[in-house]
């Protein structure tokens, strides 16, 4: 691995301004994906989410029925 290291070393030596920041960019890029990759995801936290979220839609949308209901009798008399 050393010898790649030695070759990127020289590599880098003979780069202009404009070459080094784009090397640098991508290595920022290279950070940033790996910390990104390393996500895992709690599928028992997920379906738990889910499911308290969804009770929550029915509550919400069952409260709002009775006051759509009487908005449709409204329109219905115009």
């Amino acid at each position: 691995m050393m010898e790649l290291k030695d070759l990127l070393r020289q590599e880098i030596e003979n780069m202009n301004e404009e070459q080094l920041k784009q090397v640098s960019d991508f290595i920022a890029f290279l950070k940033f994906r790996n910390q990104t990759v390393n996500w895992q995801i709690d599928k028992n936290q997920i379906a738990s989410l889910y499911s308290e979220f969804a009770e929550e839609d029915r509550k919400l949308a069952e409260e709002g029925l009775d006051e759509y209901a009487e908005f449709l009798r409204q329109e219905d008399l115009k």
